[in-house]
C-alpha cells in the first residue's frame, strides 16, 4: 500500500472540529502539512522511549509515511502556486501536538506505550472524519482533491494497525 499521501493525521484532536468550516485549498494545505509533522513529532518521540517492540516499529512506520507525505504535499503545493496559509485548525494541531509531546514526555514504560497508541487511534479516526466531511469536499483543486482521496486507504490502514496494536497492550495488562 502507498502511503505517500498521508497528510492529515489528527485533525480534530483536543476537541477541534473543522467540519463546519469552510476552508480554501491554501488553508487545506496548512493544514495538511501542520497535521503530518504533529505525527512525525510524536512518532520520533515514540520510537525511541516506546517500551514494546510493536509500538516502536509502529512509530517508525508513523515518522517514515508523515515525512514523505509533507514532501508529497510541499511538492504540489509548489506545483500549484499555492502557499498553505495558517489557520485555525492548522494553529490548534499545532498547539495540541505539542501539548500531546508533552504529556508523553512525562511517561515510560507500558504507559508511554499505551498512551501513544491510544492517540493514535483516536487521531487516525478523527483524520477520516474530517477528511470525508471537510478536507475532500472543500479542496476545489482537482490534484488536490485526487490526493486527499487517493490516501484515504491509508488512513484506514494506519487506523487498523493502531488498534490492533492496542488491543494487544490492553492484553498484556
Amino acid at each position: 500500500m502507498n502511503f505517500s499521501g498521508i497528510a492529515v493525521a489528527g485533525l480534530l484532536v483536543a476537541g477541534l472540529s473543522v467540519s463546519a468550516q469552510q476552508i480554501n485549498d491554501a488553508q487545506i494545505a496548512a493544514i495538511v502539512v501542520t497535521a503530518n509533522q504533529v505525527d512525525v513529532d510524536a512518532g520520533e518521540l515514540a520510537a525511541t522511549r516506546a517500551a514494546n517492540a510493536e509500538v516502536r516499529q509502529f512509530a517508525q512506520r508513523m515518522v517514515t509515511d508523515h515525512k514523505a507525505v509533507n514532501q508529497s504535499a510541499i511538492e504540489l503545493a509548489t506545483k500549484l502556486e499555492v502557499t498553505p496559509q495558517e489557520n485555525d485548525t492548522s494553529r490548534a494541531l499545532k498547539t495540541g501536538g505539542e501539548k500531546n509531546v508533552a504529556a508523553l514526555k512525562k511517561l515510560s514504560g507500558a504507559a508511554f506505550d499505551r498512551a501513544y497508541v491510544d492517540h493514535e487511534v483516536v487521531y487516525h479516526a478523527q483524520v477520516l472524519e474530517a477528511l470525508d466531511k471537510t478536507l475532500i469536499p472543500n479542496a476545489t483543486n482537482v490534484e488536490l482533491k485526487a490526493l486527499l482521496v487517493k490516501v484515504r486507504p491509508a488512513f484506514v490502514a494506519h487506523l487498523e494497525h493502531a488498534k490492533q496494536i492496542q488491543a494487544s497492550l490492553k492484553k498484556e495488562l
